[in-house]
C-alpha cells in the first residue's frame, strides 16, 4: 500500500496554493499550526482537494475543518488510505 508522506503533502500544497516567502515549507513544519504557515481552511481545503483527486482518497469537508497541522493532515489521509485499500 502506498503511504502519503511529509514530502507529498509539501509537493501538493505547493501546487495547490503555494508557498508565502515567509514559510520554509522544507523546514520542520509537521506539528506547526496551518494559521502558523499562513493557511486558512479555504487552503487546507484546496489541498485536500488536490490529494483526493492524485490519491483516491476522500477527506470530508468536516474532516478538514477539524485537521490543524501538516502531520494531523498526513495521519488522517494515510488512515483512510488504509481503509481504502483494505
Amino acid at each position: 500500500m502506498a503511504e502519503f508522506t511529509m514530502d507529498d503533502f509539501r509537493r501538493v500544497t505547493r501546487a495547490a496554493v503555494g508557498v508565502d516567502d515567509s514559510v520554509d515549507l522544507d523546514g520542520d513544519i509537521a506539528a506547526t499550526p496551518f494559521g502558523d504557515l499562513g493557511y486558512d481552511s479555504l487552503a487546507v481545503l484546496e489541498i485536500a482537494n488536490k490529494v483526493e483527486k492524485e490519491f483516491r482518497v476522500a477527506i470530508p469537508e468536516e474532516a478538514v475543518g477539524e485537521l490543524e497541522t501538516p502531520r494531523e493532515f498526513v495521519d488522517y489521509v494515510n488512515r483512510r488510505m488504509a481503509v481504502v485499500g483494505s
